[in-house]
This record gives structure tokens, C-alpha cells and sequence, in this order.
């Protein structure tokens, strides 16, 4: 496996005072124990200019933070999935346009909840979800804890989360649940994926774990992305605080030490900082890493643009000048949002607070991983902003 490249931070533009203010900032989060640690990476011109691991890698302990730990990255899987679903698509054996239920007949027979005076009536499905509506959350699916209407409550109920069910077995329970929106109608976060992952079992003849390591994580290097953590690797993994430092609740953790029975492609993989800022460079060279291609890119250049246009979307996770591509969230104006980008950015994060941006226009990427789910959403757009500062040219 072949190292990416390091350069100096001046060589590509970045400001190497500047980037040590970002980590002298992260640091005194740490300081002030609102985050146990983190591992930051950025790098531009394909070149990486910073990678530096910071704080405790396991509160409990006490032990330091490696560059080599191994974080739970939930919707980070996102993007690994889609690239595994579009893979799909250039082999010629599926079609965006294709209805879900050619794959997952469990899908067919769907009604859609409309809540009317207090009451629930099913309605019949206008047009069945496809492929492309996974991709791009459009199937009319949701999730349990984004809200509290009359779906999500039966999501609950079905505890639809849980991971011990197998993909198969979440597929034909989910399918057997009301749609909360009619397919195509709407943008609204959802299980979609996971979905998505089920259905490229369905077409590879492979589980989802098996497939990713074939198709994706071993051609592209990614030795340490897996959905659980082989038991000689265990002290690498990194640990949120056993108590939340702002007071909240704290999150459940994935228990990355056992085999899954779900193998969720919304959301179960593990991996660490240089594992995905491989599949990033792979991003950024336009399907491609070290002589070997996964994507034309033309494909990448198709899923890192919205696909929403005129579509609504719910709730508050698109900010304004964004829209989605197929498994990423992509910038659409220069303005509106209130963090820093190019037209034409893409990202996306997980849950415990892993977070990574592509900016083809600044040729740059960076992630950050943390493992602080209540304090997501200040660290995102901090990182992001500190980010920005140190762009020179």
C-alpha cells in the first residue's frame, strides 16, 4: 500500500500559523474537557498538509490520542455506500431509475401515513421509490429520532434501529412500516441508506461487509474500515466521556468490539483519520487512487451535484444553499450558509461528531474525527471555519 503525500503547509497554500491556531483551539477544548480528543487531517493541492492527533483517545484511561485511532464514523458510511451503489450502476447491473421493490420485493406493496384531525389514513404509493431516491433521501422515508409523527412512532416501536437484526430481516420490517412522504416529494434524512446497502447485497450476491472490502476498502488501502474491530485492535478505538460535559444525555454508543448482526450501511462502519482521507483523495482525483479506478469521473462529477432542485427539504440539517447529491450534501451558493465553501463543496459527518468536507474549487479536504455527539453541531462549522482561515491563495 503506498503512503499518501505530505507536504509543508506553505508549499500548498495553507498558512502554517494559522493551522496551528486551529489546533492550539482544539486543544483548549480539550482543556476545558468539552472533547476528550481528536485526529484532524487536511490537505490540498492532493497533498496532506496537517495531520496531528490530539487529547485522550479513551477518557476512562486516560490514553493519549493516536493518529491511528479507530472511530466510529456512522453516516460517514453513507458516501462508501453510495460509491458501492454507482459502482453498481457502471457495471451495468442496476439502473437509478429502477424501482427499489426489482430488487427488494418487500417494497412493493408500500402506503404512504397521511395524518389528517388527529387520525392516520394510508394512501396508495404515486410513484414507487427508486434506486435514485435512496441516493438522494426521496424514498418518503425518515428516522425515529429526527422527530415524533405518526411514522416515526411506529419506527420506534419496531425499534428499527437495532442491530440485531440482519440486513435482510431490517429490510422486510422497514418495508412493512408507512412511508412518511411520497416517494420523490420530499428531502428528509432517512434510513434510506441502510436501505441502499440491503439492495447492493441483493444485486452483488455479497453481505455488505464482504462487498465494501472487496469492491472498495482493500483496492483503495483502507485496512482498518470494517463494521466491528478485530480484538487485537481494540485499544486503538477512541472513546467519548462517560458523562456529558454540557449536562445532555449522553448518546449510546455502537459497540465496535462485537460483530454486528446489522450490518448498516447508513451507519455502522468504523475506520480511522488516513483510512478515509484515502477514500477522499479517491473523491478528489475523480475516482481514483494510486493507479487504481473505481468510478469514471464523470459518475463522481454526477454524484457531487444536487439532485434536489426544486425539492423541499425537511428540517434544519441541509443549511440554505445546499442541496443533495447522491450521498453527500453539496454547496449551491457562494452566500446564505453561515460556514465558509466553495460552490460545489461536498460533505457530510456522523453522529459522535465525525466530519469531512471536499472543496474541488480550493482543490481541498480535511476531516475531523471526534467522538462527542452533543457537541456536533458547535464543532463542525468551528472546524470548518479554521479551516477557511488558513486558505492563503
Amino acid at each position: 500500500m503506498t503512503e499518501l503525500v505530505f507536504a509543508c503547509a506553505s508549499e500548498v497554500g495553507l498558512c502554517p500559523d494559522r493551522l496551528q491556531r486551529l489546533l492550539a483551539v482544539l486543544q483548549s477544548e480539550i482543556d476545558r474537557q468539552r472533547l476528550p480528543g481528536a485526529v484532524v487531517l487536511i490537505a490540498r493541492k492532493g497533498k496532506i498538509a496537517l495531520f496531528e492527533s490530539l487529547g485522550q483517545q479513551d477518557p476512562a484511561t486516560g490514553s493519549p490520542m493516536t493518529r491511528d485511532a479507530i472511530f466510529r464514523i456512522y453516516s460517514m458510511t453513507k458516501p462508501l455506500v453510495s460509491v458501492a451503489a454507482m459502482m453498481l450502476v457502471e457495471q451495468g447491473k442496476l439502473l437509478l431509475s429502477d424501482p427499489v421493490a426489482r430488487f427488494l420485493p418487500e417494497f412493493a406493496r408500500q402506503k404512504v401515513a397521511v395524518e389528517r384531525h388527529g387520525t392516520v389514513e394510508l394512501e396508495d404509493v404515486i410513484q414507487p421509490a427508486t434506486v435514485h431516491d435512496l441516493l438522494r433521501h426521496t424514498a418518503g422515508l425518515t428516522y425515529e429520532f429526527l422527530g415524533a409523527s405518526a411514522v416515526q412512532r411506529q419506527y420506534a416501536q419496531a425499534r428499527i434501529g437495532s442491530q440485531e437484526r440482519s440486513n435482510v430481516e431490517f429490510s422486510q420490517t422497514l418495508a412493512g412500516l408507512p412511508l412518511m412522504f411520497q416517494p420523490g416529494s420530499v428531502w428528509e434524512y432517512s434510513r434510506a441508506t441502510d436501505v441502499l446497502g440491503r439492495l447492493v447485497e441483493a444485486v452483488s450476491g455479497q453481505t455488505l461487509g464482504h462487498h465494501l472490502r472487496e469492491a472498495i476498502l482493500m483496492p483503495l488501502g483502507m485496512v482498518n474500515t470494517a463494521f466491528s474491530v478485530p480484538e487485537a485492535h481494540h485499544h486503538r478505538i477512541a472513546e467519548p466521556f462517560a458523562h456529558d460535559p454540557d449536562g445532555g444525555i449522553p448518546m449510546r454508543m455502537l459497540e465496535p468490539r462485537r460483530k454486528a448482526v446489522m450490518e448498516s450501511g447508513g451507519g455502522g462502519l468504523m475506520s480511522t483519520a488516513m483510512d478515509y482521507a484515502r477514500f477522499l483523495q479517491f473523491m478528489r482525483n475523480k475516482g481514483e487512487l494510486q493507479s487504481v479506478r473505481l468510478l469514471g469521473p464523470r459518475t463522481v462529477d454526477f454524484m457531487t451535484a444536487d439532485h434536489l432542485g426544486a425539492i423541499p427539504a425537511r428540517g434544519d440539517l441541509l443549511p440554505s444553499g445546499h442541496g443533495f447529491g447522491l450521498g453527500f450534501a453539496v454547496r449551491t451558493a457562494q452566500g446564505l450558509s453561515p460556514v465558509p465553501g466553495s460552490v460545489g463543496l461536498y460533505y457530510w459527518g456522523g453522529i459522535a461528531g465525525t466530519s469531512f468536507f471536499v472543496d474541488p474549487a480550493q482543490d481541498l479536504y480535511a476531516l475531523m474525527m471526534i467522538q462527542a455527539p452533543n457537541q456536533r453541531d458547535y464543532f463542525r462549522p468551528l472546524f470548518r471555519d479554521l479551516v477557511y482561515a488558513a486558505l492563503l491563495d
